[in-house]
């Protein structure tokens, strides 16, 4: 299926790693000349070689940068000025009790899971309106609507995420720009498979149990009982980035296994 995105430009934010690859990738195959972008520079140019080796017919270039700075926002305004695509995927997770959270902590997941992404809406929307066309996707979370209580302060950020994105769609209205926010459940990514490591490292329960004990007793909503693996969610936001889905804007897309109940 062809998605029309060859030679889009889209800036995936955290994309060295997990599901920030994963879109990177299928955005890639899809003949995106992708824009790679993490705090490292090794890991950087390391996810633009593979890149450039698979999908040769595109351009993807990388901009090392920790985006919950305002200095190296600047440094990536004055590298890339303009792009199709924006995929706030950049976050931070960490299960943590409530009692624990001090007030810095809060502010930390606020500046890198809110404000970062607020800041590159803020300066890419301008032009997506004037050339009449442009996706904005923020990845957040089935957490944003169902909070599990094992992460609060992440929970929040979340919930932010989409409210942010349905108020920039209204800035959108009778343009062929759109705002979006995508939902994942629960990814197997590496930083939960570090979390599963944590979790589990002592518990005695064989490695390859581990993925369906966590789904049984900490996801017992999921209708699919199992971690949702990123190029999953790489190929379902190729799809809200592309021309094709113009049909939807101001959207919280759930792609959570079934894990959130739906009322009706």
């Amino acid at each position: 299926m062809d998605l029309h995105l060859t030679h889009k430009t889209a800036l995936i934010t955290g994309s060295t790693k997990g599901i920030g690859k994963a879109i990177a990738i299928e955005m890639a195959r899809e003949g995106t000349d992708v824009i790679i972008n993490g705090r490292k520079q090794p890991e950087v140019d390391a996810v633009v070689s593979e890149i450039k080796q698979a999908f040769p017919q595109t351009s993807p270039i990388g901009v090392a940068a920790d985006l919950a700075e305002a200095s190296d926002r600047d440094k990536l305004f004055q590298t890339i000025s303009k792009v199709d695509i924006l995929v706030n995927n950049m976050g931070i997770f960490q299960p943590m009790d409530y009692f624990d959270i001090d007030d810095a902590t809060w502010e930390k997941f606020f500046k890198v899971n809110v404000l970062a992404g607020n800041s590159l809406a803020k300066f890419y929307l301008p032009n997506m309106l004037k050339q009449d066309f442009g996706r904005i996707i923020f990845i957040a979370s089935e957490e944003a609507v169902m909070p599990s209580g094992e992460m609060p302060q992440y929970s929040m950020t979340k919930s932010m995420n989409l409210s942010l994105a349905k108020s920039l769609s209204k800035l959108t209205v009778d343009t062929h720009v759109t705002v979006n926010t995508i939902m994942p459940g629960s990814t197997l990514t590496e930083g939960v498979q570090t979390m599963l490591d944590n979790m589990y490292k002592d518990s005695g329960l064989p490695k390859d149990k581990w993925e369906k004990d966590f789904m049984k007793n900490h996801r017992s909503r999921s209708q699919i009982q199992r971690l949702i693996r990123p190029e999953e969610i790489g190929r379902f936001t190729a799809f809200v980035a592309s021309p094709d889905s113009s049909f939807f804007s101001g959207e919280a897309l759930r792609v959570d296994g079934g894990l959130v109940p739906t009322i009706f």
